[in-house]
């Protein structure tokens, strides 16, 4: 978790740059710091989830094939 509170900080620090330098307002630069990384911080832990029981399936089937 922490590293998805880590990915979180960097990830709102760069759409805030990247908002305000297209826009040069800090309102719409605070506006995308907020919504977006939120969004993306939230599919990233789902997909880290993901890849984690990708790996175990793949771990669970190479036992299973070295049993054999």
């Amino acid at each position: 978790m922490l590293k998805t509170l880590s990915f979180a900080c960097i990830h709102m620090t760069v759409a805030f740059s990247v908002a305000y330098l297209m826009t040069g307002s800090v309102i719409v630069g605070g506006v995308m710091a907020l919504i977006e990384p939120a969004c993306n911080t939230v599919a990233y832990f789902f997909h880290e989830k993901l890849w984690d029981r990708i790996k175990a399936s793949r771990r669970q089937a190479q036992q299973a094939m070295l049993a054999m």
